[in-house]
């Protein structure tokens, strides 16, 4: 039974191997094991409930319209100048942003079957209103993990 655990972890450890190997030269900055779990799970929780734009198109439509977030992008896209645009529109708009390694965790993550590029993370629903708890446990989540990519941001310019 150990022995099974054992070939699991390398399985896993493989797959994380490839993953990193799949990434954009451009992929900067990019969350590590522990951010990416939380970014991924603050995604998931934003898809619940309505607070989540999805794709390229989408993401650059709100950004341009003026809507504040927090930008998830996939460091694994091919070809790369899909999303090249994406983190200077979230500059000059003063949005956040960080990549995660692989666009089928972000698709996961966003409720979605198809591979997906970037995300828009909006603390108000897209459609309607969220109770006073749900937004307050959305906001708390966002607030952590926009502070930690911040650091990240002043680490690397």
């Amino acid at each position: 039974m150990g022995s099974d655990s054992e070939v699991e972890k390398s399985a896993q450890k493989e797959r994380e191997k490839k993953k990193l190997q799949a990434l954009a030269p451009v992929a900067k900055p990019l969350a590590g094991k522990k951010l990416c779990k939380r970014t991924l799970k603050l995604v998931r929780k934003a898809a619940e409930h309505k607070c989540l734009k999805r794709g390229v198109k989408e993401v650059v439509k709100s950004i341009r319209r003026g809507q504040k977030g927090f930008c998830v992008i996939a460091g694994n896209i091919s070809p790369i100048d899909v999303i090249t645009h994406v983190p200077i529109l979230c500059e000059e708009a003063e949005i956040p942003y960080v990549y995660v390694p692989s666009k089928e965790d972000l698709a996961n993550a966003g409720a979605t079957k198809r591979p997906t590029c970037c995300v828009l993370v909006t603390t108000k629903p897209n459609k309607g209103a969220l109770s006073q708890e749900d937004e307050d446990k959305i906001k708390e989540n966002y607030d952590e993990v926009v502070g930690e990519v911040k650091e990240l941001h002043a680490n690397l310019f």
